[in-house]
Formats: C-alpha cells, sequence, structure tokens
C-alpha cells in the first residue's frame, strides 16, 4: 500500500475549508464521498487518505472529480444567469483556422468537449465571466478529457444568429425541451458565419427563452441544463470547411452512440442549395438518421422549383427532406382530418351535393402585416404552399392510414385535379404604401376562384383571399353548404335566403374556434328563425396553451411524420397551378388594383365572388 500526498483531503470538518498539500481547498463530507471502504483509511490528525499509486488514483478517481466539480455546480447554480451580449467579439478567420488545425490538442479537450460546459459554473466574485470555470474546478477540468457524455440526437440550426432562428427555432427547441420531447442527451448546435463562441450563442438565444404558462416548474434548471447543451460552429465563408467542422464536433459529442441528425437550413434562397448539398456530402450520421428542414418559398417558378428538388434529391432521399410551412402546424390545420374522419356527421356530406362553396381566408391586419420572402411576393410565398396544402387537406379522399405518406399521396392527387388557375378568375391588389421590385410588382393581396375536377368536387368554387394590411386579422376557412330543397320555413327565413344556409367556420384568428351555423325558432308565440351559432372556443373548452407551430412541426420532423410537409411532387403540382398567373405577373400583364393600407382590399375581389354566386364572408 502507497499513501499519495496529492489524494490527501483534511476531513477535519464537514463543512469548513481546511488547508492541505491538496491545491484545491475542498471541504468534503464522508459520506458524500463516491468511493468505497477499501480505498481510503484515516491518518492520526483524521485527514482521509486515499489508497492507490498516482498513475492508478487518476483512472480510479474520476468520478469522484465529478462530484466535487458537480458540488462547486449546485452551490453556485442558483447564482448563473446568462446575459444577452451587447457586442459579439470578434476573431478573424485566420485565429479561428489556426485553433481549429494547430492546436487540435488542446481545442479538442478544452474548447470542443460539452463536459466543460455541464461542469462550469459561475461565480459573483467580478473577476469571472459568465460560463467561466472557478479556480478549483480548471484544475480538475483538464483530467476530464475521458469523460463523456454520449448525445443520442443531435440538431443543428444553420443560421442561428438570424431572427427566425432567434425568435422562433431556438424557443421552439427549449419548449420541446422543457416538455420532455427531446432527450436529455440532446446537442443542439448553432452554425453561422460570424465569429462567435458558444457562450456568445447562449447569451444570444437566452434572452429568446420562456417557459409557457402551464409550463413553470423548474423551468430556471431546465433553461441552464438545454443552454449548456448548445453550442456554437464558426461555419466561415465556405461551407464544405464549416459543414466539416460540424461534423467532427458532432462526432465528438456523440460518441459511440447511434446518434441521428437534424439540420434546420435556416438560410437566404440562393445558399440554400450549396449549404444542402455541403450537409449531404460531410455531415451526415454515419449510423443513424439524417434529416434536414427546408424553409418555404420551394423555388420562384415552376423551373428553379425542380433545380432545387433535383439538387437536394441528389444528396438526400425524399424521405429525409422536410420542406416546412410554419402556418400549417396551426392546430386549426390537424384538425381537419380530425373533423372529417372522426365525425360520423360531416363525412357523408362532404362533396358537391351538399356543399356550395368553400372558402379560405388568410388575411393580416396593420399590426400583423409580415415582410414576405423578397421578390416572391404573397401568391409565391402563401398561396403555393399554405393555401393550396389547405385546400388538399379539405378535399382528399379518405387516406388508407394515418400514415405520412398515405395522406401525402391523397394531397397530390387533389393537386393535381386542379385546374390552372385563369387569369381573369384572379385579382391582384396592392396597398398604397408598398413597393414594387425589380421585376415589376409585387402583390400584397390576392384572390382566386379555383376548381378540383374529379367526382367529389366537380362544380364547387374553392375561393381563397390572402392579403396584408388589412382592417382585420383573421385566418379562417368557411365551408357553406347548400340550400334546404323545397324549404318549408323559406318565407320565415327572410327575402335573402343565404341568411338561412347552414355554414361551418373554422376559425384559427383572433380566437381559435370551431363555429356552426344553424336556423332555430326565436323563443315566442310567433313563427320566426333566426340563424344561431353552436359555438367551440377553444379558449374557454381548453386552459392549456397551444404550443407554438414550430414546436409541432419540429416535433413531427424528430417523431418522422412528414403529412404536414410537402413531398416533391406536390411542390411541382402547385407550380403548375400558378403557372398562368405567374406569367401574366412576370410580363406586366396584369396590374394590381390599388386599395388602402388598413382598409377591405381590392373592390374588384367582391366582383369575383359574385361571378362564381359566392356569399362574400363578412370582414
Amino acid at each position: 500500500m502507497s499513501l499519495s500526498p496529492v489524494a490527501c483531503f483534511p476531513f477535519q470538518s464537514a463543512t469548513a475549508p481546511s488547508s492541505s498539500v491538496c491545491s484545491c481547498h475542498l471541504a468534503a463530507s464522508f459520506s458524500n464521498f463516491p468511493v468505497s471502504s477499501r480505498d481510503y483509511s484515516f491518518s492520526r490528525n483524521g485527514s482521509l487518505v486515499l489508497n492507490g499509486g498516482c498513475s492508478s488514483l487518476c483512472r480510479r478517481f474520476c468520478g469522484l472529480k465529478l462530484w466535487i466539480l458537480k458540488s462547486l455546480n449546485r452551490r453556485q447554480g442558483n447564482n448563473r444567469k446568462y446575459q444577452p451580449v451587447n457586442e459579439l467579439k470578434t476573431r478573424s478567420e485566420h485565429t479561428f483556422l489556426s485553433n481549429e488545425q494547430g492546436s487540435a490538442e488542446e481545442t479538442k479537450a478544452a474548447d470542443l468537449r460539452p463536459e466543460e460546459h455541464i461542469l462550469g459554473t459561475d461565480l459573483n466574485d467580478g473577476f469571472h465571466r459568465v460560463g467561466d470555470l472557478p479556480p478549483e474546478s480548471k484544475q480538475f477540468s483538464d483530467g476530464l478529457s475521458d469523460v463523456r457524455r454520449d448525445a443520442s440526437l443531435c440538431i443543428a440550426v444553420v443560421g442561428a444568429t438570424g431572427e427566425l432562428a432567434r425568435g422562433k427555432i431556438f424557443p421552439a427547441l427549449f419548449a420541446l425541451y422543457y416538455s420532455g420531447y427531446l432527450p436529455e442527451d440532446v446537442a443542439i448546435f448553432g452554425v453561422s458565419r460570424k465569429n462567435l463562441t458558444d457562450e456568445d450563442l447562449r447569451s444570444i438565444i437566452a434572452s429568446t427563452l420562456t417557459c409557457r404558462v402551464d409550463h413553470q416548474e423548474n423551468c430556471g434548471d431546465k433553461m441552464d441544463a438545454f443552454l449548456s447543451r448548445t453550442y456554437y460552429i464558426d461555419g466561415g465563408y465556405n461551407n464544405r470547411d464549416g459543414m466539416s467542422r460540424l461534423a467532427e464536433r458532432m462526432k465528438q459529442i456523440e460518441g459511440e452512440s447511434e446518434a441521428n441528425r437534424l439540420f434546420y437550413l435556416s438560410v437566404p434562397q440562393e445558399a440554400l442549395v450549396d449549404v444542402a448539398c455541403t450537409i449531404g456530402d460531410n455531415a451526415q450520421a454515419p449510423r443513424g438518421w439524417t434529416r434536414i428542414i427546408v424553409e418555404k418559398p420551394f423555388g420562384f417558378n415552376s423551373h428553379s422549383s425542380h433545380q432545387l428538388t433535383k439538387s437536394l434529391l441528389s444528396k438526400f432521399e425524399e424521405k429525409q427532406i422536410y420542406r416546412i410551412d410554419h402556418m400549417l402546424g396551426r392546430n386549426l390545420i390537424e384538425n381537419l382530418t380530425v373533423l372529417r374522419f372522426s365525425n360520423l356527421v360531416f363525412e357523408p356530406l362532404w362533396n358537391r351535393t351538399y356543399i356550395r362553396n368553400i372558402q379560405v381566408i388568410v388575411s393580416e391586419s396593420i399590426a400583423q402585416t409580415e415582410k414576405y420572402s423578397d421578390g416572391y411576393g404573397i401568391i409565391r410565398d402563401i398561396v403555393h404552399s399554405h393555401i393550396f396544402q389547405t385546400i388538399a387537406l379539405l378535399a382528399m379522399e379518405p387516406p388508407i392510414s394515418l400514415d405520412g405518406e398515405d395522406i401525402r399521396n391523397e394531397k397530390v392527387k387533389v393537386l393535381k385535379s386542379i385546374r390552372k388557375i385563369d387569369p381573369r378568375d384572379v385579382i391582384l391588389g396592392q396597398y398604397k404604401s408598398s413597393s414594387r421590385d425589380k421585376n415589376g410588382v409585387d402583390p400584397t393581396y390576392c384572390a382566386a376562384a379555383l376548381y378540383i375536377d374529379n367526382a367529389r368536387w366537380d362544380g364547387v368554387p374553392f375561393l381563397i383571399r390572402v392579403g396584408t394590411g388589412l382592417i382585420k386579422h383573421r385566418v379562417e376557412i368557411h365551408v357553406q353548404f347548400r340550400h334546404v330543397p323545397g324549404n318549408l320555413y323559406r318565407e320565415n327565413i327572410g327575402i335573402n335566403i343565404d341568411l338561412g344556409t347552414n355554414e361551418l367556420i373554422l376559425r384559427d384568428k383572433p380566437d381559435e374556434a370551431i363555429l356552426v351555423k344553424i336556423n332555430n325558432k326565436v323563443p315566442g308565440l310567433g313563427l320566426q328563425l333566426d340563424a344561431s351559432e353552436l359555438n367551440l372556443l377553444y379558449k374557454d373548452r381548453y386552459k392549456t396553451e397551444v404550443p407554438d407551430s414550430y414546436e409541432h412541426l419540429i416535433h413531427d420532423v424528430i417523431d418522422g411524420d412528414n403529412h404536414l410537409f410537402m413531398r416533391s411532387d406536390e411542390v411541382a403540382a402547385a407550380w403548375n397551378i400558378l403557372s398562368p398567373v405567374l406569367e401574366e405577373i412576370d410580363k406586366h400583364h396584369t396590374a394590381p388594383e390599388l386599395y388602402e393600407f388598413g382598409g377591405r382590399g381590392p373592390v374588384a375581389a367582391y366582383y369575383l365572388w359574385a361571378k362564381h354566386g359566392v356569399p362574400w364572408a363578412d370582414d
């Protein structure tokens, strides 16, 4: 037996530190040491002596080091605060590369290892910045290169410092992590071209993370845990080098586990192909699945969309590609198939025999007005994806199962059955304060009449209204049924028979609800009919907070549920419908009607509704 002085810890007191030959000055409690009785003995002065040679001690008591650091972490954990940075530190690309290549031995153990961020503490002594290890911890951290927590899922957000990533993607990931929908060992990477550190990224996103009203317990602890598992990669200006660095760091954190990888490409359209292809070549998971999320719009027209699809499919299989539209993550969209296929009262009526028309309305008020993708406009950005996907879910035949591919198979049949839009059935508008792009007009309003040429929907008009800068913010679907044949109460309804028509309204904004308009008798001695609404208002019926659409969709991607994401053939079919209108716009043959910002939109839209015999849904 040998006694090693570096393994001595004073044991006179369980709480007060005492001096020793060791430089750690840590107080230890015998009952809490993670060692067995055969590994220690007591000296005459009460000190605890750890038995074994120096070489074996480093190997046998690595767990003891972890315990000490975790004790420090708990002691200081309540004081940890991640503060947004006011000025981001910058380093030259040359410095970054030299750190990556020239000091590989140092950076692998120190800069790239996740354990340091997990074990790190913040001391409010005025001499340590956020995330620094205390002096005691630093002495032990150098020996922890053999301690690793393997990750089963790695999520990389490419374009991590952009507005979308900061405002939506990272908060959604944290919400999923808090709710238990991400594994505890998840590793999250932010990638951009800025010269930042892990702590810089954590500071940037910390201020955007919140816990929902129904999720407040241990919110701070969960937030710290989430931030400790967030890392930054400087992608530089060469995507191939950047993705190689990302893949290398993922590999270090994954260890030997069969980890999966998810890449969220929050990048400009012009950079999308290059980023996706370099990920396909350099960063796919060696053993688990790899999936990429691509933001809309999916091309500028049919040709550019085809080229984009061709490039993506050259590196990934179709099942790996998830084309995301956040508006499809709303509860209203998910409820469409539930209402249709789980309620006997609706499905038998869901056809041309009973339905007179269907209207899809997406209008944004002045306060809600969004800036759509530059040069793409509301048609390419909203109609191509959200509106056509909504119509496809409304009009599709029952799928053979709820499997994503089965639902997509039915959706694409609907899209291929929609007639190409006649430019005479399209009204374009532009609010007066909006600008024009270099290609001509950039419409801020679009109204159109669509027809589906199949047995179920032959002759039923689907009318769409999409606009921004309008008087009211609303997202609704109106399903108006036909008149009752030979209605006995026709005289009691009044002159306007449309007031007595049954209607199903699915509303997402301003307050999510399901409304059914029915006719009933007004109480009293006379016989007077009134059109009333059966109202299911979600905020009154359900007290839980509705998750954000990004939470919903990212969860679906991790789950492998792709039914709310457009497949390549769906993308192509949607562009085929819009081609005639887009060609007219590009040739400057169609001039948008100007309307007041904050008004009701172009007057011509009212005439379009009248042309197709459809009552205008009140604004």
